[in-house]
This record gives structure tokens, C-alpha cells and sequence, in this order.
């Protein structure tokens, strides 16, 4: 029999682990066993740790202390050969039933310690009025855990380690964090300090973002959740009265200045509304006045084309008869009065004159005509359109004149004003053509009662 065997058999052996259902940092001790031995430990002990857990081997060698980590999951024989360090200060040669000494430490990874806390009644100052403060206190707790567990060793002494004054030191720390984020929340927000208790959730990000910065550096621990559940003023305190007073006062006014502005504003758009539907109105009846104004040209088209065409008429008799008083040959040839250019101006007028008024005479019977019928049959009097005509502008002396119709030009034909070798045009012709070769023109030029001329040989 080996000497581990004797050793187990002599009942020598440890079992370490760790049953504990709730812990974070937990110390193994020897059961049954006085406090010299307690940390006495044989080669061949079992280590069992499970997974979420860490078994932290703690030596102390001249003055120094030194660690081992085993990491969960983890069930088997203490070697020294799963421990660096203590392979290194003590060696090959305590292999065998002597004991070494270690406190063993669990540390647990995946468990989560909650911590209450609460920020007594200090004054809270509104930025708007620096005379007046409220006090007011806040409640809430924070969840941290153990991540960086060496980081964790390495800030505390795990042989003097308590979980309680962790807690505390951690509650200390945020007691303070919170107070000066909630102390400063007024001045940095602009937020009126009687509203903060209604605004927790955006407290509670800030002391979130602030806790993380601060405390886990320091205690090697990770905050998890940061919950304040509440803030609360003193409202029977005679600064949060007098607050609450000013408070609403201002915010009475500025309700009744909004309102004003909101009346005034109506009142603006009212009256701009009733601007815009003047001038819509002034739009659309001038408008209509046009409209009715169009209506009553085109019904009274025809008689302004009467009138121009007797005021073209008289115009070209009156041209006609200048050009036979300066075109002709006086009697005696002394350049007295030229009576055949005066009698041909005057013959060709009075042809015009009454070829005009027939014309109306002709067009204005029709229209009396028919406005009598539509004044009898209660409509409004119509004017019925001018009868087309053909009329061709004369060359005179290298002018154009007219135009004339067919009678007007038929009569300047018989006093001789205008022959077949005249040149004549009108709309549509391409060019200036002799009064002989239009077609239109041949009844101008022929007598009544009068044989044609026979050509000359």
C-alpha cells in the first residue's frame, strides 16, 4: 500500500468544496478540525468546483502571498502539477502525506449581489430661483457581479474579506454618485427642480452611466442594473410652498401671454381671410364686367364693320376727287380750275356715297327686321353678319387705294377713273395683276344697252 492510499485510508484526506446556495466570496474551512490546522492541506484532497465558480488558492511565503486559480467545472486530485505556485514555493518534495498550507477561497462568477440604497433629504435648488430649495431624498438599489475575478483579488484581501463591508463600501459610493447627479440634474437641464421626481427614468440613466465610471475601477466589480424607484420632495417643507407659488405664478402668465397670442393670431388670420375673399370677390366681378363686355362687342361686330367700311368709303371718294382735281388738264391750259378732275372727283363720291348707303340701307333693313321679330317674341335683339363682298385696292400713281367693291368700281369705270388696264388686287392674290385679266372684274366694264367695241385693226 502507497503512502496516499494509507493517507486516504487513515481518513487524512479533505474534500473541498463549496455548498453555500448564496455567496459571492466564501472561505473553505476544515470541518471538525481546531483553527491550527485550518489550513492544512494533504496532497491527494479532492477540489471540486463547479462551473460559475473559482477556487482561489491563497500561500504565504516570506511575507508574500501568492495564488493559484482552478476554474469551475472541476472535480479531481490536488497535483501539484494543476498548481504553478505551489509547485514553485514548496516543490517536489512536500509530494507525499505532508501538508501545505493555503486558504482556499470560492469565488462565485455567476451569482449577482443586490444592494439597497438610499440618499437622505438634501436640498435640491431650482436654476431659475437660487433663493428658494427643495429637499429631496432618493431611493433605488444596484445589482453588480464578479467578472474580472483576478482583477477582483487583486483589490481585496480575500483573508480579510467580507461580504458585508463590501456591500457597504459599495452602497457609500453610490449614495454619493447618486446625490451629485440628482444635486446637479437643475442646473445641467434647465429642468424646474419641483418636476424632477416626475423625470426618474432619466435620472436613472445618468446615476446608470455615472456608477459604472465610478465605482467598478475601484471595487473590480461589474454594476449590472442601476434602479432608483424613487425621488421624493418634501412637500410640506415651506421652500418647496414657496417654490410651488412662484412656479405657478409664472406659469399663469405664460398660459394667459400664450393665449392672448393665440387670440391675437386668430384674429390676424380672420382678418386676412376676409382681405383675401375682397379681392376674390373684386376679381370676379371685374371679370364678369369683362366678360359681359365681350359679349356685347361681338354682338354689335357687325355694325362697327358698317361703320368702318362707310368711313373707308369716304375716305377713298374724298381721295379719288383730290386726285382728279390735281391729275387733270384745266380748259385752257393755264392752270385755273380743272373742272372735268373736280365733276369726276365729284361723279365718283356721290357713286361711293350711294353705293354705301345701300349697302346699309340693305344690311340695317334685315337687322330692323329681325330685332322687331325678337323684341316681339320677348328675346334679346341679334345682329345678323355683313354679306361678303369682293373688294380689290386700286393702284394710283403708284399708291394703293380702297378697297372698293364691284359697284363702286363699276361706277368709277363709267366716268373713267378706272380701266381695264388699272392694276387691281385683293385677298388672296399672289400678286398685282391687270383689272382686264381678272375674271371678276369683266362685269365692271360692260354697258348696259351698249354694243361691245370692236377690236381695232
Amino acid at each position: 500500500m502507497g503512502v496516499i492510499d494509507k493517507i486516504k485510508e487513515d481518513g487524512f484526506m479533505n474534500v473541498i468544496r463549496c455548498d453555500e446556495p448564496s455567496y459571492l466570496v466564501w472561505k473553505w474551512r476544515h470541518e471538525g478540525e481546531d483553527s491550527k490546522r485550518e489550513n492544512a492541506i494533504r496532497f491527494g484532497s479532492s477540489l471540486r468546483v463547479k462551473d460559475g465558480e473559482v477556487a482561489v488558492f491563497v500561500y504565504k511565503q516570506n511575507n508574500d502571498v501568492y495564488q493559484d486559480f482552478i476554474e469551475g467545472p472541476y472535480d479531481g486530485i490536488i497535483q501539484t502539477k494543476n498548481f504553478p505556485v505551489l509547485a514553485n514555493i514548496i516543490g517536489i518534495a512536500y509530494e507525499g502525506d505532508t501538508p501545505f498550507q493555503a486558504e482556499v477561497y470560492f469565488i462565485n462568477t455567476a451569482g449577482i449581489i443586490q444592494v439597497p440604497f438610499g440618499v437622505p433629504y438634501f436640498d435640491l435648488f431650482d436654476p431659475r430661483y437660487q433663493d428658494y430649495s427643495v429637499p429631496v431624498a432618493v431611493r433605488g438599489s444596484v445589482t453588480f457581479k464578479i467578472t474580472d475575478y483576478r482583477e477582483f483579488v487583486k483589490l481585496h484581501r480575500l483573508i480579510e474579506f467580507k461580504l458585508e463591508d463590501l456591500q457597504n463600501q459599495v452602497r457609500d459610493k453610490v449614495i454619493q454618485n447618486v446625490k451629485g447627479i440628482v444635486a446637479n440634474i437643475p442646473a445641467t437641464t434647465g429642468m424646474p427642480a419641483v418636476q424632477i421626481e416626475r423625470n426618474i427614468p432619466m435620472v436613472n440613466t445618468m446615476a446608470e452611466s455615472s456608477l459604472k465610471a465610478a465605482i467598478e475601477p475601484i471595487f473590480g466589480i461589474d454594476i449590472i442594473t442601476t434602479d432608483v424607484s424613487a425621488i421624493e420632495l418634501d412637500k410640506t417643507s415651506v421652500g418647496y410652498q414657496e417654490l410651488k407659488k412662484v412656479t405657478q405664478d409664472v406659469t399663469t402668465a405664460t398660459v394667459e401671454a400664450r393665449t392672448a397670442a393665440e387670440v391675437k393670431n386668430i384674429a390676424a388670420m380672420q382678418e386676412i381671410n376676409a382681405e383675401n375673399m375682397r379681392e376674390t370677390l373684386r376679381i370676379q366681378r371685374e371679370e364678369a364686367q369683362y366678360a359681359q363686355h365681350l359679349q356685347t362687342q361681338s354682338s354689335n361686330l357687325a355694325a362697327y364693320q358698317i361703320g368702318a367700311q362707310t368711313e373707308v368709303g369716304v375716305a377713298g371718294a374724298n381721295a379719288l376727287g383730290q386726285m382728279g382735281a390735281a391729275g387733270g388738264t384745266t380748259i385752257n391750259g393755264d392752270g385755273g380750275m380743272n373742272f372735268t378732275g373736280m365733276m369726276t372727283g365729284m361723279a365718283i363720291g356721290g357713286a361711293i356715297g350711294q353705293n354705301i348707303a345701300g349697302t346699309m340701307n340693305g344690311m340695317m333693313a334685315p337687322m330692323q327686321n329681325m330685332a322687331a321679330g325678337n323684341q316681339a317674341a320677348g328675346n334679346q335683339p341679334m345682329t345678323p353678319p355683313p354679306i361678303p363682298t369682293s373688294a380689290y385696292y386700286v393702284a394710283v400713281d403708284g399708291q394703293p387705294t380702297g378697297p372698293y367693291d364691284l359697284n363702286t368700281l363699276k361706277t368709277m369705270a363709267g366716268y373713267g377713273a378706272f380701266a381695264k388696264e388699272s392694276l387691281v388686287w385683293k385677298q388672296g392674290m399672289a400678286e398685282w395683276s391687270a383689272a382686264a385679266n381678272v375674271a371678276d372684274l369683266a362685269s365692271v366694264f360692260v354697258v348696259p344697252g351698249m354694243p361691245p367695241i370692236p377690236p381695232m385693226n
